[in-house]
C-alpha cells in the first residue's frame, strides 16, 4: 500500500490498537464474564414478548438469544443493534466493539476481515506501516505476554483470508519428526526435510510413546540394546506438497491426495464459518484411526476447534463453541479401502452427521454459546502444526485417500496455491485409488488397486467376470480366498444359548468360516469358527477372555464335512460328524454374548476385524452349503446383505434338475423341496432341517438329475428324551445337580417341544406325611405349561409366587428355548430371547429348601407329588437342560427314568 494512501489512516490505526489493548487487558482480567455479557441469554421463548431488536433464536432448556441481520452488531446488553460503519468508525463503536471482544466474527465478509483483526485471540500478527518514513517498521503485536517472542528466522509466513493485514504462521514440518541434526544424510530438495524416522509395526502409537521413545533412544550403556534401536530406525525424506521421489526430485501434481498418517494439507482459515458450517467429503480410508480435519482458534486446540476424525473405525465430529464439547458419532463404521461419503451440517449447538447416505445421526454441543472462531488453518488429512492434541481421542494423521472436499459451498482444490487452494503440506501424494476410474466395474462391482499399477473389480453377489459384467446363476456358494458374504449379526438373539450347524467342503487348511464382533476395533464379545492347520476351531469370548475348542483331527480337504457348536452360558461344544464333542467353560463370571456387528461367512471385508485372539486371519478356501442358526435355516443366497467374488461349487443344483421346484443341496446329493401349490413327494422343509438336526435316524428321498432312483441318507444324534405326559419322568437327586437347585439363587436354561397345552416339565418340592395334612407353604420349585403359556411358581416358605409368559405359547410341538431364573424372592422368565418378564415373592424368606429331588417332564403320582398345583407331564421332548450357565444335566444318562423313549422329529 502506498504512503499516499495510508498516511490519513496511520492514527486511526494506532488508535484501534490502543482499544484493543484496553479491551485485551480487561478480557484477561475476567473473559467469561465479558462472553457471558455479550451472548447474553432469556428466559422464555421468541415471540412478540421478546425484547429482541431483530433475530431470536430459541435455545434448549427455555430460553433464547438475540442476533442482528448481516451489517449490523449485537449490543452488549444482548438484545439491541448497532449498525456497522466500516469507514469511519466513531468512538462509541469502538467502545462497543472492545467491549465485545470474544464476539464470534461477522456475516459481512468486508467487515469480517476487520473484525478478524481486531479480535484475534491468543496469535501473533504483522502489521506493515508503509509510508514515506516508515517504510521499514513492522510492528509485532500480540495479545498476550506469552507471544512477545519474535518470529523466528525462516519462518515461512503466508497470506490467509484473515484480512490484508494479518499473516499467519503455517508449520512446515510434521510433529513425527525424531531427528534433523546432520545423522540424516539424505538431499531432500528445496523445501524437503530429511529426518530418521523409526519403524513401527503399529503406525497408530501415541505421540507420547514417539517423544518418549526419542529420549530413551540411545540412553544406557547396553550395546546390544542400543544396535536394535538403531536398526529399528531409518532415513527418509519428508516432501513438500507438489514435490515427491525419495529425494523430492521429482514434480508432482495432488488432484486427489493420500495421507500416509504423517502429512497432511494446510489451507487458510474458514471465513464466514463461525455460526454454521456445511461439509461435503468424499475420502478412502486405510485404517480405523486418524485426524481427517481439524480446524480452531488457537494452534495448541485451547478455545473454540472443530474437529472430525477417524476413532474406532466411526465417524466422530467434535466441536467446541467454547463452553463444552459436542460430539456426533455414526452409527455404522466406515467402509475400508472403499470410496465413502460423508456430509456435516453444523447451525450453532446442533450438528448432524450423514454417512454413505445412511440415516442421520445428531447432536449437540454443551454450554451457552454457540459460535466458533476459527483463527488457525484448515488442516486436512491430519493435525498439522496443532499440538494440545490431548482433548482427542485420535492423535495420529489419517491414511487413505480425499478426493472432494466442500464447505461451505467451496470446492476445496488440493494442489499449491496458485494453482489451488493449498497453502503448504508435507507427506501427500497422488491416490493411486484413482486408478478405478480407468475400470468400469459394471453391475455394482467396487474397484480394488492391488499392489501393482493395477485395479480389479469386487463382483456383488450374482455377477463374475473382469468388469462383473457375467451375470451367475448362484446355487451353493464358493469361496476363493477373497471372498465372503455378510449378514445381520445376532445382536441380543444369542446372549444365553447359541446352536450353529455348518455343512462345508474345505479346499485349504486355514480359514475363517464364520465371525460375528461386537466393535469394529476387534474388541470386546466375537465368536469365531474357523479351520486352522486343517483342525476346526471354535473360539469365542464373553467379555472376560478366550475360550478355544479344537477338533481331534484334522478334516479331510475336499470332502463334505458337518460342524455343530452349541453354547450355554460360558458352556460350549464342537462336534465333528462322528467325533466326540468337546467342551470347554469360558473364563471370568460373564454369561452373555452381545454380537451387534454383521455376521460374515467365508471371510471378511478387512482382517483387521478378527479378533487377535483368532489362530488364523485367512479367508476360507472351499464350499458352504448350509448354515443353520438356533435351529432356523438361514438362506445363505436370498438372505444376504452383500458379498464379494463368490461363485458357484459345482454342485448337481446349478443344471436346475427340479425344474420349477427348490433344489436343496445335500452333500453331493440333493433334494427336490415343492413350493406352495405343487404336487409331491417332494421332502417338506421341515423334513430337511430333521436330516441335519435330528437326533434320530432320517431317510431323506434324493431325486437325480439324470434318475429317479432313490438313496439313503442317515445321521444320528445323541439321544434325546420324550415324555408320555403320564407317569412319565427322569429322576436327579445328585449333589451336583441339587446344590445347583438348593440354593438362594438358581439360572435354569432348557429347550423343548411339546403338543401338549398342559403339562409339569420340572418339579422339585417337599416329601410330605401321607397321614399328614400338606404344609401349604412348603418351599417347591415349578416350571410348567398352562393352556399353552410357561410358568414359573415357587414358594420359599413364607408365600407362593408365580410368573406367567402370555407372549408365546409353547403348544405347536416347535423347538423353544426357555430361562428361569430365580434371584433370592426375584424372578423372571424368557422364551426364545423374546422379552423378559419378572415377579418377587412375599415375605422374608430367601431360600429354596426342597428334599423330593429334581423331576424333569413329569412326575411320579403328580398329584400328590405337586399338592393337587398339576394333574400330568409334558407330552414332547427335553434336549437341553443346563444349570446355573456351566452345568449340563445330563438327559441321557439320568439316575432313574421311567416310561421315557428316543425323541422322533
Amino acid at each position: 500500500m502506498g504512503s499516499t494512501m495510508f498516511g490519513p489512516t496511520r492514527h486511526w490505526l494506532f488508535l484501534i490498537l490502543g482499544y484493543f489493548t484496553i479491551a485485551a487487558t480487561t478480557l484477561a482480567q475476567n473473559p467469561i464474564e465479558e462472553k457471558t455479557t455479550f451472548e447474553a441469554a432469556f428466559q422464555g421463548r421468541c415471540g412478540h414478548g421478546s425484547p429482541c431488536e431483530q433475530l431470536c433464536y430459541e435455545l434448549h432448556d427455555g430460553m433464547y438469544e438475540c442476533d442482528c441481520r448481516d451489517g449490523y452488531i449485537l449490543h452488549k446488553n444482548g438484545y439491541s443493534c448497532a449498525e456497522l460503519n466500516s469507514t469511519s468508525p466513531s468512538t462509541s463503536e469502538f467502545e462497543e466493539l472492545t467491549s465485545d471482544l470474544e464476539s464470534d466474527e461477522l456475516s459481512n465478509d468486508n467487515e469480517e476481515d476487520e473484525e478478524d483483526v481486531l479480535y484475534m485471540r491468543g496469535s501473533s500478527f504483522t502489521i506493515h506501516l508503509d509510508s514515506s518514513g516508515m517504510e521499514n517498521f513492522t510492528e509485532n503485536f500480540t495479545s498476550n505476554e506469552e507471544s512477545d517472542n519474535e518470529i523466528p528466522q525462516g519462518t515461512q509466513l503466508r497470506p490467509t483470508s484473515q484480512g490484508p493485514n494479518l499473516e499467519q504462521k503455517l508449520p512446515s514440518t510434521t510433529e513425527r519428526v525424531l531427528s534433523t541434526e546432520s545423522t540424516c544424510s539424505l538431499e531432500c530438495g528445496p523445501g524437503g526435510n530429511c529426518y530418521i524416522e523409526e519403524l513401527r509395526s503399529d503406525d497408530d502409537d501415541d505421540d507420547e510413546e514417539d517423544d518418549e521413545g526419542e529420549e530413551n533412544l540411545f540412553e544406557g550403556n547396553d550395546f546390544a540394546t542400543s544396535r536394535r534401536k538403531q536398526e529399528s530406525l531409518r532415513q527418509r525424506c519428508q516432501c513438500p506438497l507438489g514435490k515427491g521421489g525419495d529425494r523430492c526430485q521429482h514434480e508432482t501434481e495432488v488432484r486427489s491426495p493420500r495421507f500416509t498418517g504423517s502429512g497432511w494439507l494446510a489451507f487458510p482459515a474458514l471465513r464466514a464459518a463461525y455460526k454454521h458450517v456445511q461439509l461435503e467429503l468424499e475420502f478412502r480410508p486405510e485404517a480405523w484411526d486418524g485426524v481427517l480435519l481439524l480446524a480452531g482458534e488457537r494452534d495448541d486446540l485451547q478455545g473454540d476447534f472443530m474437529a472430525l476424525i477417524l476413532h474406532h473405525g466411526f465417524i466422530e465430529f467434535r466441536f467446541d463453541c467454547g463452553s463444552g464439547v459436542g460430539i456426533v458419532r455414526s452409527s455404522e463404521p466406515v467402509k475400508l479401502n472403499e470410496w465413502n461419503t460423508l456430509s456435516i451440517y453444523r447451525h450453532r449447538w446442533d450438528a448432524w452427521i450423514q454417512l454413505n447416505r445412511e440415516k442421520r445421526v445428531q447432536g449437540r454441543s454443551k454450554g451457552l454459546f454457540s459460535r466458533i472462531t476459527f483463527r488457525e488453518p484448515l488442516f486436512v488429512g491430519g493435525p498439522g502444526n496443532t499440538t494440545g492434541l490431548e482433548r482427542l481421542p485420535v492423535r495420529n494423521g489419517f491414511r487413505g485417500c480425499i478426493r472432494h472436499l466442500e464447505a461451505n459451498e467451496h470446492r476445496y482444490r488440493f494442489p499449491l496455491a496458485p494453482r489451488g487452494d493449498a497453502a503448504n503440506g508435507f507427506d501427500v501424494e497422488e491416490c493411486t485409488a484413482d486408478r478405478c476410474s480407468k475400470v468400469p466395474c459394471s453391475h455394482g462391482g467396487k474397484c480394488l488397486t492391488t499392489g501393482s499399477d493395477t485395479a480389479v473389480c469386487l463382483c456383488p453377489l450374482g455377477y463374475t467376470g473382469d468388469l462383473c459384467e457375467t451375470r451367475v446363476d448362484l446355487q451353493v456358494p464358493s469361496f476363493n480366498g477373497s471372498s465372503y458374504l455378510r449378514y445381520p449379526g445376532l445382536a441380543e438373539t444369542s446372549l444365553s444359548w447359541l446352536e450353529l450347524a455348518v455343512t462345508l467342503k474345505p479346499t485349504a487348511r486355514n480359514g475363517v468360516i464364520l465371525y460375528n464382533g461386537h466393535h469394529s476395533d476387534a474388541t470386546g464379545d466375537f465368536i469365531a469358527l474357523y479351520l486352522s492347520g486343517g483342525h476346526v476351531q471354535f473360539t469365542f469370548d464373553l467379555g472376560t477372555g478366550p475360550a478355544t475348542l479344537r477338533s481331534e483331527s484334522p478334516v479331510k480337504m475336499g470332502e463334505w464335512v458337518e460342524v455343530r457348536v452349541s453354547r450355554t452360558g460360558r458352556l460350549a461344544s464342537l462336534e465333528i460328524e462322528e467325533e466326540p464333542a468337546q467342551e470347554i467353560l469360558a473364563p471370568g463370571a460373564f454369561t452373555q454374548l452381545s454380537l451387534p456387528l454383521n455376521l460374515y461367512l467365508g471371510g471378511a471385508p478387512s482382517s483387521e476385524i478378527y479378533s487377535p485372539k483368532m489362530k488364523t486371519k485367512s479367508s476360507f478356501v472351499g464350499c458352504i452349503q448350509t448354515v443353520i442358526l438356533n435351529r432356523r435355516e438361514v438362506g445363505i443366497l436370498a438372505e444376504a446383505l452383500g458379498g464379494v467374488n463368490v461363485g458357484n461349487c459345482g454342485h448337481a443344483c446349478e443344471a436346475r434338475p427340479c425344474g420349477d421346484a427348490e433344489c436343496r443341496p445335500m452333500r453331493e446329493r440333493f433334494t427336490c423341496r415343492c413350493r406352495p401349490g405343487m404336487p409331491h413327494p417332494c421332502p417338506s422343509t421341515n423334513e430337511y432341517i430333521a436330516s441335519i438336526t435330528s437326533p434320530t435316524k432320517s431317510n431323506i428321498i434324493v431325486s437325480s438329475s439324470s434318475s429317479s432312483s432313490s438313496q439313503g441318507h442317515t445321521q444320528q444324534d445323541k439321544s434325546v428324551p420324550s415324555f408320555t405326559g403320564t407317569e412319565s419322568y427322569l429322576h436327579y437327586n445328585d449333589a451336583d445337580t441339587m446344590k445347583r437347585i438348593i440354593s438362594y439363587r438358581v439360572d435354569i436354561n432348557m429347550r423343548f417341544r411339546t403338543s401338549s397345552s398342559n403339562g409339569l416339565l420340572l418339579w422339585s418340592g417337599r416329601q410330605s406325611d401321607p397321614l399328614e395334612d400338606e404344609d401349604p407353604n412348603n418351599d417347591f420349585l415349578s416350571l410348567a405349561l398352562d393352556q399353552g403359556f410357561l410358568t414359573l411358581s415357587y414358594n420359599l416358605g413364607s408365600g407362593e409366587a408365580e410368573v406367567r409368559y402370555n407372549l408365546t405359547r409353547l403348544d405347536d410341538d416347535l423347538w423353544h428355548r426357555i430361562r428361569a431364573v430365580r434371584n433370592e424372592q426375584w424372578s423372571s422368565l424368557i422364551v426364545d430371547s423374546g422379552p423378559g418378564v419378572s415377579v418377587s415373592s412375599p415375605g422374608q424368606l430367601r431360600q429354596l429348601n426342597t428334599d423330593s429331588g429334581l423331576f424333569i417332564g413329569g412326575a411320579p403320582d403328580i398329584v400328590r407329588t405337586t399338592g393337587g398345583r398339576y394333574t400330568k407331564g409334558i407330552v414332547g421332548c427335553i434336549s437341553d437342560l443346563v444349570l446355573d450357565s456351566d452345568f449340563s444335566v445330563a438327559l441321557s444318562q439320568p439316575e432313574s427314568a421311567t416310561n421315557t423313549d428316543s425323541c422322533i422329529p
